[in-house]
Parts: C-alpha cells; structure tokens; sequence
C-alpha cells in the first residue's frame, strides 16, 4: 500500500512541482489508497488543486476536511465508495465521475446534484436540466408536504407553552413519521426522497419549533443550519386582549406590554378574546386594522441584535390563475417580497411564514417589483410564472425564478445605486430602472429560455436633474408617461418608443405652493397614482403631502420642449410635521386609501373614498382645509429582551389590492404586518 506524502505528490502532479501549494492537476489513481490514506492536514496544502484523478483505489468514503476550495473536475471510478454526502464540501465542483462503485445507486447521483450547486457532468453525462429540477421543483414539492404533514398531524399536539423535553418528543416523532408517510417520485428514489423529506423536517422543525418556544422555556440546542428560505410564524397569544408576537429569522421573541388593539380615534370598540376573533362579529367591530406579526428577516449575517437594518421595498406578488392583470383585486395574493440590507424575503402575510429569502452578501437591497411572463417549457408546453426584479446600492438588478427558486440572471444597470424600479403593467419585459446616476432607464429583460438563458437589451434612457426616488406610470397610457418624484422636484417625461429618440429629457417640472409662492425646488419622496388622474405626492418639508390633477396639469403644456407647469391641487393630507426624508407613501386605488408612515413608527391611513367624485369633475375645486387622516395606526409597544427599539422611522407602508394586509417597513430591521378587520 502507497502512502501519500510530500514528496509522492509533488512527483504526481500533472506537470511535476516543486511546491505544492502549486499544483493544479493530480493523479493518484492505481495507489491502492484507502480512506486513511487521505491526510487532510496534507491535502489541505493543495489550495489550487483543480483536477484529482483517484480512480482505481480502495476509498470507501472521503474524509470530512480535505479543504480543496477550488476543485473541479474529481474521477473516483473504480473504487468502493459506499457513500457521496461528503462531496459537498467541493462546492466549485463541475465534473464528476464514480462509475463501478457497486455500493453507489440512483439515490446517490440525485444527493450529489442536489449538493453540488456547480456539478454540468456526472459520469460522463450533462445533468445541467435535471439538477435544476432536483434542487428547485423537487425540493419545492417535498417542503410543501412536509410542511403539510406537520399542520394536519403534529402542530396541535403542541400546547401553547410548552418544555425542551416536549419539544425533543415531538421532534422524534415527527421525523419518522414524515420519512414514512411522505412520498414523491418513483420507488427506485425513495432512499433519496427520505434523505432529503429528514434534512426538509429537521430545517423547519429548527426553525418552527424555535420561534415558538415562550421565553421561559428551557432553550433549544443551538443549530449548525443558517436558515435562510423559511421560518414558520409564532402562535397568537390565548390571552385576551393581548398579543405575544415574534420576531423571527434569527429567533427573538418580542412582546408588547399589555394594550389594547389599536382602534379607530373615533370609535372606542369592544374587547373581544381570541376565540371571538374568526366570527362573523368581527365585521360589526369598529376596527380598522389589527397587528398579526412583526418578523426581523433581514438581519446582517442572521444576527438576533440587528436592528439597524433598514427595510425600504415591498410589494405583493401578483395571482398567476387570475386571467391576466384585469381586476387588481382578483390579481393579488397574500404573499409579498420585501427587501432591506442584503436580503429579500417573500412572506406569507397570513402566517408569518418566510417563505423565501435570497441573500447577496455585498448588497443593500432599495427595491423590488414583480412581473409575470410566458415561459417555454422544455416540452414546448407554455407557462406562466412569476419573475421577481431586485436591485439597491450595486446597481444590478437580480433576476429570481420565484417558483423554481433560482436567480437565473442579472442585469448590470448602473454604475451608482439604483433607488427604485417598476414594471410596465402592459408590458410584462419592460422594467424602468431610476438611479443615483440622475438616469432612469427602460430595459427589455426578454424572456428566459427552459435554460434560463435571456438577453436583456437598453431601450430608452431619461435624463434627469436630480436623483430620482420614486416613479409612477400613467393609468391610462403607461407605454407614454412617466412621472418621477426626485430630489429635485417632480418631472415627467414622454416615454412612447415610436419617436426615436433612446436619451431625453424631461417634458415638464411641477411646481407646488411654498407659502404664497409657487416653488420647484423640493424633495418628492413619495409618489403615487390613487386613481387614473389622481397623483399622490409626498414633499419632505413638513406635513406636506398633496393630491393633485394630472390631466389638468398636464394639459396646460402646450407643444414644445421643457415647461414648468403648475400642480392644479386638490387637496392637501393632514399629516406629520417631521421634515425627515425618505418616508414613502403608497396608495390602494381600488379601495381609494392613502398610507404614508411617520418618524414615530405609525401609520397614517385615509379614505378618500367621499372625496374622489367631487375631484373628477372639470370644475372640481381644492379643498380648503387638510384632509385628516381616518385612522392612525400607532406602533405598539415591543420590547426586545426587555427593552424597546429606540427612534422607529416606517419607511414605506403597503396594502394589497383588496385591502386585506398592510405591511409596515422599519428603519429597526422589523417588518409588521397588519390585517384589516
């Protein structure tokens, strides 16, 4: 028997080498080398090794550490391997071989393509497509029934407070009982479905059972998994106007002091117990909105003291089976993508459950939008999926399969940070990008192939003065005009692609009342449509936020180039007298709600439902006093370990179309989401 040392692999590098920190190609195939042979303490010295020949030998399985951080093409044939799960640790691995291992089954090449993120050839064959669907649909169907499994079967067997020895039984019996009952693919893979259905349970059981342990419990053993793509919400508290809510991803629990729900200024409302809370009574309450989960899901590192993260994008995944984009209504869901620091998250606004989370190291995330494209499958057959746009501080937008679970693709955009971006609701590949490079860009990101190739292509730049933060597509003509709130006023421009131009200008600047005076010199920070002529704008001078006439506006320009215009108002909102930026506000045309968040982490909320019929006529004139607010959400009184976030600033407050969940961006790393009674 050969043993491996120094010098023997110096003299079986492919060409020989002095040093071994050198040596990119070895072979030590016909060495009769077995598993001990394998000293990680030496092949820890080969940092660039990236081809290993050890065919023909007597390994039964690899060493745990063998550290080779850049290998990628790896021949074990001839061998009598009996297990492969110690592969991952050669994550940049693209080639590998193991043929006539009499021990290695089917199983074993499903948990090499699932483990090996880079692997194109196993055994000499392109896995490329197959992997995909090991690793996204595959993993995707087997987290849906394990998920299922624990609701039917295990989660009310938990009692509301419960103990570590509790939890270790419920542990035991949920693992076998899911590897048992839990099935998918063919028989030939079943060992590989119970390997993966343990590693999906023991993943959501880390992070279920951990968000839901009370603060006097004993603690759980502290896991190895960084849990990145779900957490399960906490169970509502039994206590009658109480609500233990938690922040999860990492495990904090937060609890507000004891309070009542948040009520409506006007109206005192009744108490009412849990139990009360899914009846039909609740439609007799004179409540407005009550808080279902606060959740800390962008941590820095998944740090549990991060509450410094800020949170600025989020936005409600559209239905894909709702018939097109016709009823906003119909065309929302009850999940929404939210993005801050270097992650986005998707969030089941029901549960609490993150879904999903993606996460770039070096980025910080400033926004997110949807879209929906007609994909070609690999049989030819169409479908729809849901493609999800994220881009902040680098200046790309990230490209993410939501469904298949895959970022297949990235757009380099800009070279300063991109603050905002959108989608043409006409047209499902046209994305508007708006930078701190004073640019605003449309994009045709095309439409990605059954190998998620794509090719994006530049059509339109606009040029602006100042830094733009928010942009809003005109209603009725979204393939003409773009207004974009920057930091140096409010402008639009004519974005039709028939005429020819790829750079313009902008087509006209509004101007607002300054005192006595008109003024174009503002900061727009919030901008948005509240019906098809109705503009919402946010200044951030004090208290400043006006609804105002596009058309009417508009329709004063005359032919010709730039033009200052003046905003015909219509009303002015009530609202905060902070002069703080960057708090952004968000309509629910549908439901004709304004939301706009202020310094002290509550929510302003009107409904202009009464007003809108006055303003559509030609004639309609400005309200002379500020519209009040209807209601005012009031942060509630966390505390985390004991103490309460300091200053809570809400950058940005989001309803879905039907104006069922309200979702609260912080400046403390902490996203609440309310539900309206």
């Amino acid at each position: 028997m050969s043993k491996i040392t120094t010098e023997l692999l110096l003299e079986r590098a492919i060409p020989r080498s002095t040093r071994l920190r050198k040596i990119e190609t070895l072979n030590l195939s016909k060495l009769q080398l077995k598993t001990g042979d394998l000293d990680p303490r030496l092949f820890s010295r080969l940092r660039h090794l990236q081809k290993l020949d050890l065919s023909d030998n007597l390994l039964d399985k690899f060493p745990n550490s063998l550290t080779l951080p850049d290998l990628r093409v790896l021949n074990c044939n001839n061998n009598k391997l009996e297990d492969v799960t110690a592969l991952k640790q050669f994550p940049l691995l693209e080639e590998l071989t193991y043929e006539n291992n009499v021990y290695l089954t089917l199983n074993d090449d499903y948990k090499v393509m699932f483990l090996l993120q880079n692997l194109r050839l196993l055994n000499g064959k392109d896995i490329t497509k197959l992997a995909k669907h090991v690793r996204h649909v595959n993993s995707r169907k087997l987290t849906s029934k394990v998920t299922a499994h624990w609701e039917k079967f295990f989660r009310d067997q938990l009692p509301e407070k419960y103990t570590a020895e509790q939890v270790k039984s419920i542990k035991k019996k949920f693992l076998k009982s899911v590897q048992t009952n839990v099935v998918y693919g063919p028989s030939s893979l079943s060992e590989f479905t119970r390997w993966r259905v343990k590693m999906i349970a023991e993943e959501f059981l880390a992070c279920s059972l951990g968000l839901e342990l009370n603060s006097d419990t004993e603690p759980e053993e502290k896991t190895d998994e960084d849990e990145e793509e779900s957490t399960e919400s906490p169970k509502e508290a039994a206590e009658e106007v109480d609500q233990v809510v938690h922040i999860c991803d990492p495990l904090v629990t937060v609890t507000p002091s004891k309070r009542k729900r948040n009520r409506s200024k006007s109206s005192p409302g009744n108490k009412r117990s849990k139990t009360q809370a899914n009846t039909k009574e609740e439609a007799a309450e004179d409540v407005s909105a009550e808080p279902l989960h606060f959740l800390q899901c962008h941590s820095k590192g998944n740090s549990r003291e991060d509450f410094k993260t800020q949170l600025w994008s989020c936005v409600f995944e559209p239905v894909l089976d709702s018939g097109a984009r016709k009823d906003p209504i119909v065309n929302s869901s009850r999940t929404v993508a939210t993005c801050g620091g270097e992650s986005v998250c998707l969030i089941d606004c029901e549960t609490g459950t993150v879904l999903k989370k993606y996460k770039v190291a070096t980025e910080e995330f400033f926004s997110v939008a949807w879209t929906t494209l007609t994909m070609v499958t690999s049989d030819s057959h169409k479908k729809t999926h849901n493609i999800l746009a994220a881009a902040g501080r680098r200046g790309i937008v990230k490209l993410i399969h939501v469904a298949a679970d895959f970022c297949y693709g990235e757009i380099k955009a800009h070279k300063k940070p991109i603050a905002t971006v959108c989608f043409s609701p006409t047209r499902e590949t046209h994305l508007f990008t708006a930078s701190y490079d004073k640019r605003i860009v449309l994009w045709d990101i095309g439409i990605p192939d059954c190998d998620y190739n794509f090719k994006a292509s530049q059509l339109l730049v606009l040029e602006t003065t100042s830094i733009p933060l928010r942009i809003a597509l005109l209603p009725t003509c979204p393939e003409q005009y773009l207004l974009a709130g920057c930091e140096g006023g409010c402008f639009a421009w004519n974005i039709k692609l028939d005429k020819g131009q790829k750079s313009r200008t902008f087509e006209a600047i509004f101007q607002f009342p300054d005192g006595k005076s008109m003024t174009t010199s503002h900061t727009v920070d919030g901008l948005a449509f509240l019906n098809d002529d109705v503009v919402v704008s946010k200044c951030s001078k004090p208290g400043c936020i006006y609804l105002w006439s596009w058309s009417r506006s508009f329709d004063a320009k005359g032919k010709g180039c730039q033009q200052t215009l003046s905003a015909v108002i219509l009303a002015e909102l009530e609202w905060s007298t902070t002069d703080m930026s960057y708090l952004t506000l968000s309509t629910c045309p549908a439901k004709e709600y304004v939301f706009c968040g202020d310094e002290k982490g509550s929510v302003w909320m009107y409904n202009l439902s009464n007003y809108t019929t006055a303003w559509d006529s030609a004639k309609g004139k400005r309200s002379e006093r500020r519209i009040s607010p209807t209601q005012i959400l009031k942060w509630p009184e966390l505390r985390v370990n004991g103490e309460q976030p300091s200053e809570i600033l809400v950058n940005n407050v989001v309803a879905d179309p039907a104006f069922t969940y309200l979702v609260v961006l912080t400046s403390v790393n902490i996203t609440a989401i309310w539900k309206k009674s």
